[in-house]
């Protein structure tokens, strides 16, 4: 489905209705997987240029998948770009949707010169976990403001 002519990946507010909608989904499926602490939504407004970036992978006039990437700037360590709110809905799971976008916001890293992806995400998640290790993600210890966590698991890869 990766080549599906039917659909488009484009950028997206993430405050449009349709990715406020997956955002609450994905936010129901942490919240039954981790307790509240080890939870870490990116609130809408830091996925907006020129903070941030956002997408969305539509089939006529529904959103299947969305996601972003926060933009964050050089201080003690490189500049990096953190992948946040990946979610594809589930009928449309394995599919490579979740691939696409993950492309898409490595490039959009790489455009703004950015070589650093990181992302944080949690160990009850054996597909995401599995799809980051393909794309060439590697563990590493918490950054920016993430405390230590059993629950989570730090990645990044160089672009």
């Amino acid at each position: 489905m990766i080549d599906d002519p039917a659909l488009r990946l484009e950028a997206l507010d993430p405050g449009h209705p349709q990715a406020q909608a997956l955002m609450a989904r994905s936010e129901a499926l942490m919240n039954a997987l981790y307790p509240s602490e080890s939870n870490h939504f990116e609130p809408p407004a830091g996925l907006r240029p020129p903070g941030g970036s956002f997408f969305g992978i539509w089939r006529g006039e529904q959103l299947l998948a969305c996601g972003g990437v926060k933009h964050v700037a050089a201080g003690e360590g490189p500049a990096y770009g953190e992948i946040k709110r990946l979610f594809v809905l589930d009928s449309e799971r394995g599919r490579g949707l979740a691939r696409r976008l993950m492309a898409r916001l490595e490039a959009e890293l790489l455009a703004r010169g950015v070589r650093l992806a990181r992302l944080e995400t949690g160990i009850y998640q054996p597909e995401a976990l599995a799809l980051y290790e393909r794309l060439g993600y590697v563990a590493c210890g918490p950054f920016g403001g993430y405390a230590p966590d059993p629950l989570s698991a730090f990645l990044e890869k160089q672009l």
